[in-house]
């Protein structure tokens, strides 16, 4: 058969026949019986592989014709009752691939249009009489591919499907699967159970698969909601689960690894289900926790040997401590937790704390994964969702601050020693927490290691995890409780004759983790011990990596908890040596240094010079010639150069202002401008071939284009003399970052900021000083045809033209630019050309981004049509042309919209004095064509002289009340804003409850499915200024009352709004000539 020979042909080792295959079976995939000819030769193929790879295909081509935003899905009901029996017949490996393109059908059709009414009852009655339930081997249906189609069917409904509602009752579909299959398998679960309670006895794969589906079942269905038939069997139901639990032995001798490691994973399933119904389902759960928590105390205590278990049997632990935390968090809970705490404490907690032999293995064989595990931050952030990060250790933590938290029973005092004195709010009346009475006594018992006695360390190394969880505890505490604790527990780990690394590490991390309740007065001791830390080498044969690591991440959270070091100096040392002499560190040594010049500021300004010589000089050894994309070490570096640079930046307002520090900074900046200049020379210019005086290059990898845009930002603004240019390569380096930036595919709003910005300083640069090859290209030499190159502003127009079409902040930011970029230069007249190719490009670009937005006013409009209006006052004619090119009436529509942002009426009306001149000289402009064809637009032309009349209004209001501002005393308008900020702070401290969050997101899902609402950028990009450079020149007034002057006949019969005219008249009254009043 053709499409069997041709599945045949795609596991072929070679590419060729393989692609060739491919595109055959996409030829034949149009032809209707294609996919159940795959259906077919998936169950009754040739061969495994044949078999596998009609699966795959049949997958990828289900995902490509299900489509569940049209009604029309591409499935017919032959096709789904045929997938169906394929599923119930397959064998495992294929199976496992067919039920994925299953679950896509079941998302439209079952799910979203509710359109397979007879799924649920035919599914119940194959599952009656599928093999191991009806103990028929012969049936022709099997028992585990029926329940993984009710897994898959049940699946989707672990999640709320509809955000537009705040309280979103059960789906049907999920009651009607509970109440048909659910309900009448627990009888079948019940018994499976009693087959296998008996942990010692063999295990069945196939029971075991049983159980372990229908308990995933279970989870989905109480996950998010409570289906009405599954609410009263819940304590049968818990009962069965904790039988699973009882039955586990965590001693790994059971003879039958398989069936036992699917009850293991049963097991992890029901510690779930107890996480879910104590969570979202209280009132169910209440009446249950007696027994939940009976059992998961006894598996807590297996935290003594966790050393010995395997990832799967440890995160069943982790889950019995998560339990144990959810129910403590609950009223009815902490009656039942609270008389164990103690027990818990010693015989399972505590014990997960301590450091093992797993913990010794994995620090010199992975110490990043060590860290990552036992000592997070956020200089090694995790990506993905990883279940082997979520340890018994990081669960005992956190019960142990949920127990430090909790309340011990009420103290008897005196009506006297019961008062408290003004200000003391540490601790609620009549009784103590249990971090006082519990746990900070128990953790006393261990006294901080003198020696490095194996066990000795090992428990120290578990308080000092334990310290790590009381954050929240110690931030209730009395001022200088956390310094006792930390002067008296941790910081003498540092003063060792021999310095324990496990216990250094750890304690850098403490340290870290208590930042924001450290007082000032232990600073110089805490910043003494972290540099210590940073500095040491390996002791012993051990390594020190973790401790370096820790000790860098603890001294950027401190940093960033406001919590400074008495000195930078020595600090930025130490940091700065182990960046030149460390290379297997260095990317955690860039972060913190960046982090401490950003916190630093002012105080680290005179030194950042220094520094910054000190990084060019390292990232020119390792800057490599052709590869692409650089090395992490050299990315790091360039960001946190960048770093530098923007901080120098704003610390420059501040140094010149003090006597005698401006040459000081002068010189700095000089020092760094060359600094950054000789990097990016080495990184651009490097393979440049020198030509008759000229720069020849290849454009550069576009790697750090963020960070090398704002060096170069850096460079360009300090120009202040014409042989600067030359001496520091300005030209040639803006030439390649233009090239860089023409090709620039990776749009990140973060990132993107850098380019906008040197845009900027570019364009004043060449204002200023005639930057060579900024608006025409060079000449090539002889014999190479006399067609110039690419400018430096032909390279930022296509930036600029493809941010059009990207996220709302790069649009406000491209429009911005546009101002800049047709009205600053000084455009000679072989420059006209260039200019005229920039004003077509970024006007379709533009237009084509409006005409996505038209049908409803948004805020983006505002930016587009000022782009537009500026291009048009340039080139009139082919604006027009060009837009008519891309619509018929296009040109009207852009007028149209025009005149709308230009009334009060628009939401988001021009604010600023620059924008209003922008648009009133754009209307003016238009007059001329819309005063020619009055009698096909006399509404159009209306439009735009009442919009014009009334911009020019708001303009004059504009400038007279700046004029009134000047003379106001500033003093009150300060304090205005101090109470304004005042009362947001006020604002800010009430947190949102559950049910104001909930409303809120339903009420935004509402709005996006109805398209009101529409991304509209950062604030802070729509207040950018507009910089209408030669337009700033145009007197302004004369050409609005000179268009008046010339139309006044045709004005008049446009029957403009009386009380318009009447404004007009009063600000200007000198037009009276042209209006006539209506008589009374």
């Amino acid at each position: 058969m053709e499409i069997g020979e041709l599945l045949n042909q795609t596991l072929s080792p070679e590419a060729a026949v393989r692609n060739d295959a491919t595109d055959a079976l996409d030829r034949l995939s149009t032809l209707p019986q294609f996919p159940f000819t795959l259906l077919s030769i998936s169950i009754g193929g040739e061969n495994g592989g044949q078999k596998v790879a009609a699966a795959t295909y049949l997958k990828n081509f289900t995902r490509r014709n299900v489509d569940s935003t049209h009604t029309n899905s591409g499935i017919t009901k032959e096709f789904r009752d045929a997938f169906v029996r394929s599923l119930l017949q397959a064998e495992p490996t294929v199976l496992k691939i067919l039920v994925e393109a299953f679950r896509s059908i079941v998302a439209v059709e079952f799910v979203k249009k509710d359109a397979w009414p007879e799924l649920v009852p035919e599914l119940r009655s194959v599952i009656q009489r599928s093999d191991l339930i009806d103990k028929n081997p012969n049936s022709e249906w099997k028992t585990i591919n029926a329940l993984t189609i009710l897994h898959s069917l049940i699946r989707p409904f672990q999640y709320f499907l509809n955000p537009k509602l705040a309280k979103e009752p059960v789906p049907p579909q999920l009651e009607l699967i509970t109440r048909d299959i659910i309900v009448p398998l627990l009888a079948v679960f019940h018994l499976c159970i009693e087959k296998v309670s008996d942990a010692q006895h063999t295990s069945e794969v196939q029971t075991e698969t049983i159980l372990l589906i229908i308990c995933k079942c279970i989870y989905f269905a109480v996950k998010s909601h409570m289906p009405s038939a599954l609410a009263p069997l819940l304590p049968s139901i818990c009962q069965d689960l904790i039988r699973i639990l009882n039955s586990l032995s965590f001693d790994g001798g059971l003879p039958c690894k398989d069936g036992y490691s699917l009850r293991m994973k049963t097991a992890k399933r029901s510690l779930l289900i107890f996480c879910a119904l104590v969570t979202r389902h209280r009132k169910f759960a209440d009446k249950l926790m007696p027994d939940m928590v009976k059992c998961v105390s006894e598996i807590v205590k297996h935290s003594t040997i966790i050393n010995k278990l395997d990832s799967l049997s440890e995160r069943i632990v982790s889950l019995a401590f998560d339990v144990i935390s959810r129910v403590l968090e609950t009223g009815p809970g902490w009656r039942l937790v609270s008389p164990h705490f103690s027990s818990l404490l010693n015989a399972a907690i505590f014990p997960a704390l301590v450091m093992n032999e797993k913990d010794t293995t994995e620090w010199e064989e992975d110490p990043d994964e060590y860290i990552r595990k036992n000592l997070p931050s956020d200089l090694e952030e995790i990506s993905g969702w990883r279940d082997d990060l979520f340890t018994a250790r990081k669960s005992a933590l956190n019960l142990l601050g949920v127990i430090s938290l909790s309340m011990g029973p009420p103290v008897k005092t005196s009506t006297a020693s019961s008062k408290r004195k003004k200000g003391e709010k540490y601790k609620r009346k009549g009784s103590s927490s249990m971090g006082e009475l519990l746990v900070l006594p128990f953790l006393s018992k261990f006294p901080v290691p003198t020696d490095n006695r194996e066990n000795t360390v090992n428990e120290y190394y578990g308080v000092l995890m334990a310290y790590s969880s009381l954050l929240d505890f110690l931030t209730e505490q009395k001022p200088g409780f956390t310094e006792t604790l930390v002067r008296t527990r941790v910081l003498p780990l540092y003063e060792t004759p021999i310095p324990q690394p496990y216990l250094i590490a750890s304690a850098n991390w403490v340290l870290g983790e208590l930042a924001s309740c450290l007082s000032e007065g232990m600073s110089a001791d805490i910043y003494s011990s972290l540099v210590k830390a940073l500095t040491m080498s390996d002791i012993g044969g051990v390594s020190c990596y973790p401790v370096r690591v820790t000790a860098a991440a603890a001294i950027a959270q401190l940093v960033e908890n406001e919590y400074m070091p008495p000195e930078w100096l020595p600090l930025l040392q130490v940091v700065c040596h182990r960046i030149s002499d460390e290379e297997e560190d260095s990317s955690i040594y860039f972060q913190l240094l960046s982090t401490i010049i950003e916190a630093g500021n002012e105080k680290i300004s005179p030194h950042i010079p220094d520094i910054v010589c000190l990084l060019v000089r390292e990232i020119s050894k390792n800057l490599p010639l052709d590869l692409e994309p650089w090395p992490q070490m050299v990315e790091q570096c360039f960001a946190t150069l960048a770093v530098m640079a923007q901080c120098w930046e704003d610390s420059a307002s501040e140094e010149n202002a003090q006597d005698g520090s401006s040459q000081l900074w002068v010189s700095g900046q000089a020092t760094m401008m060359r600094a950054f200049s000789d990097l990016l020379q080495h990184a651009w210019l490097r393979s440049a071939q020198p030509m008759e005086h000229e720069v020849a290059f290849s454009v550069p990898a576009a790697s750090c284009v963020d960070d090398c845009s704002t060096l170069l930002g850096f460079i360009v603004q300090g120009i202040t003399e014409t042989d600067e240019l030359l001496k520091l390569k300005v030209s040639e380096l803006m030439l390649v970052w233009s090239y860089l930036i023409a090709d620039w595919h990776a749009w990140e709003e973060m990132e993107d900021l850098s380019i906008f910005n040197c845009i900027k300083k570019a364009v004043s640069l060449d204002r200023k000083f005639a930057v060579k090859n900024f608006i025409v290209g060079k000449l090539p030499l002889p014999p190479a045809p006399p067609v110039p190159q690419k400018s430096i502003l032909e390279g930022i127009g296509a930036f600029i033209t493809e941010a059009f079409s990207q996220y709302p902040s790069a649009v406000w930011r491209a429009s911005s630019c546009v101002h800049i970029l047709l009205h600053n230069p000084s455009y000679l007249p072989e420059g006209e050309g260039v200019k005229q190719s920039l004003v077509i490009s970024l006007c379709q670009a533009a237009f084509s981004r409006f005409r996505e937005l038209r049908n409803k006013p948004v805020p983006l409009w505002k930016p587009l049509l000022l782009a537009i209006s500026s291009c048009y006052l340039c080139f009139p004619d082919i604006v027009e042309k060009i837009i008519e090119g891309i619509e018929h009436e296009s040109f009207t529509v852009f007028l149209s919209a025009l005149a709308v942002i230009s009334t009060s009426k628009f939401e988001h009306s021009l604010s600023s004095e620059s924008e209003i001149k922008l648009v009133v000289m754009a209307l003016a402009q238009s007059l001329d064509k819309l005063i020619g064809r009055l009698n096909e637009r006399s509404s159009l032309l209306h439009d735009c002289v009442a919009s014009l009349m009334e911009a020019f209004l708001k303009l004059k209001e504009l400038e007279e009340e700046e004029e009134d501002e000047e003379s106001e005393d500033q003093a009150s308008g300060d304090e205005e804003t101090e109470d304004d900020d005042d009362e947001d702070s006020e604002d800010d401290e009430l947190e949102e409850t559950e049910e104001e969050f909930l409303e809120r997101c339903a009420k935004t899902a509402v709005e996006m499915e109805n398209g009101t609402i529409v991304e509209e950028g950062d604030v802070e990009d729509q207040e950018l200024e507009i910089e209408l450079g030669c337009l700033e020149d145009v007197d302004l007034e004369s050409t609005v009352l000179l268009v008046i002057e010339r139309y006044h006949q045709v004005l008049l019969q446009l029957q403009l709004p009386p009380e318009l005219i009447s404004s007009f008249l009063e600000a200007f009254p000198e037009c009276k000539l042209y209006f006539q009043q209506p008589q009374p």
